[in-house]
């Protein structure tokens, strides 16, 4: 497969001045004791993740996509956007309240917000032109309406109208400020109307400012009959509806005016794990009140007046560039329930039927007779719930051991261990509880197993435990052997459909005792130990993946051959990109897949020009883990459940195994590294400045997919 970078097809997408390179030949020629240390050499991971969105958005408006995929990528880049706000965001405002270490591109927190804020607002006014320019007219002339307040028919007016009394109005409770009423509180991403009041009540009190919120029981979308409408798919928004009934809600008064807002706060929960006896306990006061943190940002109708939006700032104690203008509805990404309405396969991606696992039905003889790799979505998640499923079930299996950061609602796997603890194995499940986003799900999760007769270890205090393991122990005549399935990914089987991700699956005694022994220091109170094949963090990745940059640096110096390829979300260590930029002056050729933010600035001269970095956006969410160093010549190729980030490698217990098959390391190598360096449909290449351009085919390749490759090879 050719490896060779494609020149860009479409505009720069992130482009972004980017800090002026001079300063680092001054620092070289000044003879500063490590000029890789120069701001100038690094790009902000805040504002490089960011920008991701728009490449996701980008997607949105590819016509070669489905059109409701295209409304999909819309949502994500929209959910991605409030995410966003609610941690990195949140984050960067707790470091200029506290004081934070700053980071590699040397940029102070005050300097980033500002700079967040105005590519935010960048990011705001393209999500919505994609609305209200692209999709919502592609979408009505594809048959799928969403009818604007101006375009209502009488007789959609009168049905609306009878919607809203009886499933909308009765669950309203319209507040009115005045001094009996201060301000409410106002829910994270909660849909909000502020409404202008003229007249007086029933009680003589004068009018002013109302809020009405809709509460979450309500559905934002809703699509009226076919019969009412004279379209099968017509929708019309909840804030709409809102909006042009709202005075019935204050009867005798005169609506001046009808604004819909919502609030994005602070969504990191903080929780001092040394301070606190019971961590569950800590974990569920914290949920109480994580909807009412602090203010990120404001987004409000358009048309709201000035005077409005200062109250509504003031309130939330958020500057001015805080707030978003919005033409359209404040909450972009609720459209994405369109796509489930909408029973229309032609504007869908095609579907694609999982390859199944010839054997599976006998996991334990199919892994003895040597490792299994699988290769999510292309390959199904069913061998692993079989796994599982037939452990609980074996009388020869003894012991299972398992971590689980995020499984999904009603989880297969989550039944299994549940049976096997009833069938008298012995089940010990480490569920990391500040999986973020899922702290609720996994304390209704962790309470469910423990009360099954299942051991929960709640992880290691102050690292999140984000490995992915799975340890059998099975009698098998007068030996116990180890079966062990190490992931990249989550034991979620809704993200093994949509995310890509390998599996291994072995009986390696080397490997098996080396994820025993990592049971054993997150359950009990071990020291540090020392494993024969893997790789773990906190301890030995980090340095592992610097020792071995810094070995094919040495290599090139020698003269012998010298190339890393590696695979990854996102990368922002500032010791891994100083060995990488070392390695590159050494001459040796690095290739990095970086899907999101990348803080390596590639191209430099003297510095990082044999470093290439591209990101590849396609249908599936890239989330393969994968390092190759070619170590002279006796290659070595690693997955792992770490990104090269500051907080995988030093933060948290993340696992990092080798593929000891030679044929499966050159499947690995083949389907996730090479197939994607020879992407040129989907992929974007990062430029020195930071910026991301597309790139294309030219008159040496034909177009390459590497998603659609994948689907061909191991799906067709």
């Amino acid at each position: 497969m050719s490896v060779t970078p494609k020149k860009p097809r479409r505009a720069a997408v992130g482009t972004k001045k980017p800090p002026t390179l001079e300063t680092h030949a001054t620092a070289l020629q000044d003879g500063v004791s490590d000029p890789l240390l120069d701001p100038a050499l690094y790009l902000n991971r805040e504002l490089s993740q960011l920008d991701f969105n728009f490449r996701v958005l980008a997607q949105a408006l590819d016509e070669s996509v489905p059109l409701l995929e295209r409304l999909k990528y819309l949502c994500i880049s929209c959910t991605n956007l409030d995410e966003f706000f609610e941690i990195r965001a949140a984050t960067v405002r707790h470091a200029q309240d506290f004081g934070t270490p700053l980071p590699p591109d040397g940029m102070t927190p005050t300097t980033v917000l500002k700079r967040i804020h105005d590519r935010a607002a960048e990011l705001v006014e393209a999500q919505y032109a994609c609305w209200n320019q692209v999709m919502r007219p592609s979408l009505g002339a594809a048959g799928v309406r969403i009818l604007g307040r101006d375009t209502w028919t009488a007789r959609q007016t009168r049905w609306l109208r009878a919607y809203f009394r009886e499933e909308v109005m009765p669950v309203l409770s319209p507040l009115g400020l005045d001094p009996a009423h201060p301000f409410p509180k106002i829910l994270n991403k909660s849909l909000n109307i502020v409404v202008v009041l003229k007249g007086k009540d029933a009680f003589g009190r004068l009018g002013h400012l109302a809020i009405v919120r809709a509460p979450r029981s309500l559905p934002r979308i809703i699509q009226l009959p076919e019969n009412i409408s004279g379209g099968e798919y017509d929708f019309v928004f909840l804030s709409a509806m809102l909006s042009e009934f709202v005075h019935e809600l204050f009867p005798g008064m005169e609506v001046k005016g009808a604004y819909q807002f919502r609030v994005t706060r602070n969504s990191e929960l903080i929780v001092d794990e040394e301070e606190v006896e019971n961590l569950a306990l800590a974990l569920r006061d914290e949920l109480i009140g994580r909807g009412y943190l602090r203010a990120m940002r404001l987004e409000i109708a358009a048309t709201c007046p000035m005077p409005i939006v200062r109250t509504l700032l003031q309130n939330f104690d958020l500057p001015e560039n805080a707030v978003y203008r919005i033409d359209g509805p404040v909450n972009l990404n609720r459209i994405s329930q369109i796509f489930d309405l909408v029973q229309r396969p032609d504007l869908k991606f095609p579907t694609f039927q999982q390859r199944q696992l010839a054997g599976s039905d006998a996991m334990f003889e199919l892994v003895a007779g040597g490792d299994v790799l699988l290769h999510h979505p292309f390959d199904s998640f069913a061998p692993v719930l079989e796994l599982i499923k037939q452990a609980a079930e074996d009388p020869n299996v003894l012991a299972i051991k398992q971590t689980l950061y995020r499984t999904g609602k009603d989880s297969a796997i989550v039944e299994h261990l549940v049976q096997a603890a009833r069938n008298g194995k012995d089940v010990t499940v480490v569920v990391e509880l500040r999986a973020r986003f899922d702290e609720e799900a996994n304390l209704g999760l962790a309470d469910r197993l423990q009360e099954a007769g299942v051991q929960v270890v709640y992880g290691v205090v102050g690292y999140k435990t984000h490995a992915k393991m799975l340890l059998i122990v099975r009698r098998e005549g007068r030996k116990l052997r180890r079966y062990v399935h190490l992931g990249t990914g989550n034991y979620h089987a809704g993200t093994a459909r949509g995310y890509t991700d390998f599996g291994l699956v072995t009986a390696n005694a080397d490997i098996g005792n080396d994820v025993h022994l990592l049971f054993q220091q997150m359950s009990g109170l071990a020291p540090a130990i020392g494993l024969k094949c893997l790789l773990q963090s906190p301890f030995t990745l980090h340095a592992g993946v610097i020792a071995r940059i810094e070995r094919e640096a040495a290599n090139a110096a020698a003269g012998r051959p010298a190339r890393i390829v590696a695979k990854m979300n996102a990368l922002n260590e500032p010791q891994v990109m100083r060995a990488l930029y070392a390695a590159s002056q050494a001459g040796v050729q690095i290739d990095l897949i970086v899907r999101g933010a990348c803080a390596l600035r590639p191209g430099v001269p003297g510095v990082s020009e044999n470093i290439r970095v591209r990101s590849i956006v396609g249908r599936f969410l890239e989330h393969h883990r994968v390092y190759w160093f070619q170590n002279d010549t006796t290659p070595e190729l690693f997955c792992a459940s770490a990104d090269w980030l500051e907080r995988n490698l030093l933060r948290r217990v993340e696992t990092c195994f080798p593929l000891l098959d030679r044929d499966i390391a050159a499947r690995v190598r083949e389907e996730s590294l090479d197939n994607y360096l020879a992407d040129n449909v989907n992929a974007w290449e990062l430029r020195e400045d930071g910026s991301y351009h597309r790139l294309e085919p030219d008159d040496s390749a034909a177009p390459h997919s590497a998603q659609g490759w994948l689907l061909a090879h191991l799906c067709g």
